[in-house]
Parts: C-alpha cells; structure tokens; sequence
C-alpha cells in the first residue's frame, strides 16, 4: 500500500513537533515541580510560568526544524502569532490544571497529593499539544499560498 506523499510530509512533520514537544514538555514538568513542590508556588502561577520557560524551547525547535521548510513571512508577524497561540494554550492550560485539582477535590474531598497533579498537568499537556499543532501548522508557520489561491 502505498502512503500518498502528503499524508508522509504531515507524518514527518508531526513526528518532528512531537520530539520538540516532549522535551518542551520535560521542561515544563520539571519547572512546574520545582516551583510547586521546592518553592511552594500556587499551581497556576507555576502553571504558566512553567509553560513559558518552555515556550522559549519550544519556538526555536519548531521554527529552526520541525517548520523549517514553510514561509518565513517575517520574524516579527511570526513571532506575534506565536506568542498569541501560546498565550492562549498557556492560559487553557492553566485552567485545565486548575479545574482537574477543583474536581479532583471535590471528589477525593481532599487536596490532590503530588501524583494526581502531575496526572491532571499531564493531561493539561496532551489536550494543549493537539490544540497547538493544529495551530502551528495552519495558522502560525503556513505553507506560503500558491499563485493559484
């Protein structure tokens, strides 16, 4: 059988997002539980600032390869989608985590120990990546449109 060729560059392409996102991710989660568990932080705040550090990673991986072949249509207007995109999945992030550890609690009655956060921030992170590929491949480094669009 054989794989039309753009579901094989969309395969590539996903494969390199997903390796920069999992070491996004690693810095996320080892930021998330520094702050929270070493220094004490809120679970929000340290959400986002978390997310943040990682952003920095994540924009160089993704611009200087995963996207590395799509239209550079300048750095600043590039630059401007990206941190809106990512402002957004940061702050839906935040909330993801936030509305787990709410119905964690009011199930469990109980605050939530460090396992079911990092489950519940886990989860936050899949559901964010998605919303984020999605993004990135159709909004943030697009394809340059073609004289016949």
């Amino acid at each position: 059988m054989r794989i039309p060729a753009r579901l094989r560059r969309l395969v590539g392409v996903g494969s390199r997002f997903l390796v920069v996102g999992a070491l996004s991710t690693v810095i996320e989660i080892a930021v998330f539980n520094l702050l929270v568990f070493v220094f004490g932080w809120d679970l929000v705040v340290a959400k986002i600032v978390a997310s943040l550090i990682a952003l920095v990673n994540a924009y160089i991986g993704n611009r200087e390869w995963t996207f590395r072949h799509r239209d550079r249509r300048g750095r600043v207007s590039e630059l401007v989608l990206f941190l809106g995109v990512n402002v957004a999945c940061t702050l839906l992030g935040a909330a993801l985590v936030w509305l787990g550890v709410e119905v964690f609690t009011g199930l469990r009655g109980q605050e939530p120990g460090a396992l079911a956060v990092n489950v519940v921030n886990l989860i936050s992170i899949v559901i964010v990546v998605l919303i984020r590929f999605v993004l990135y491949h159709k909004v943030v480094f697009r394809v340059a449109p073609t004289a016949a669009d």
